[in-house]
Order: C-alpha cells, then structure tokens, then sequence
C-alpha cells in the first residue's frame, strides 16, 4: 500500500472511533437509540467495513461522503445534540 493510503486509513480508524466513543456515551448519558445510530455509523468509517461493501455489495462509500457525512454527526452531536449540552460544551 502506498503513504498516501495509509494515512487515510488511520483517519478511518480514528474518526471511527470517535463516532464510535460518541454513540457509547449516547447510549449511556442520553438515550438508546440515538446512541445506537451512532455506532452504526461509526463502521461506515472503519476500512475493513469498506471492503466488506464492496465485496458484498459491488459498491463502497465514497471518501466525500464519509467526510460530509462527518461533519453533520459532530455538528449533530456538539452543536445541537443532548451529549454537548450534558458535557457544558
């Protein structure tokens, strides 16, 4: 695999996590089923969940996508979400 693929594999996991660490603390701190959406999400950014879409399936999400996609899960999240309000963010 080339650098360039690389880094944007760790940025998977690490987004992935963090959408992964947010639906936890959902389901914890403010509802259930919010929290479950989250994690659900959470594994269109792992590059493993990727491969399995794209073998199964015959397609992948493309990495626009994911990144829009981001951006309204934190806005969702910290802007107007329950979980930023909790935190006194």
């Amino acid at each position: 695999m080339n650098n360039k693929s690389n880094v944007w594999n760790i940025i998977s996991w690490i987004f992935g996590i963090a959408i992964f660490a947010i639906g936890v603390l959902n389901v914890f701190l403010v509802h259930f089923v919010p929290g479950i959406f989250y994690i659900f999400l959470s594994f269109v950014y792992f590059p493993q969940s990727n491969a399995i879409l794209k073998k199964r399936l015959g397609f992948s999400i493309h990495l626009l996508t994911k990144i829009i996609l981001g951006f309204i899960i934190l806005w969702v999240t910290l802007g107007v979400g329950d979980l930023a309000e909790m935190l006194g963010l």
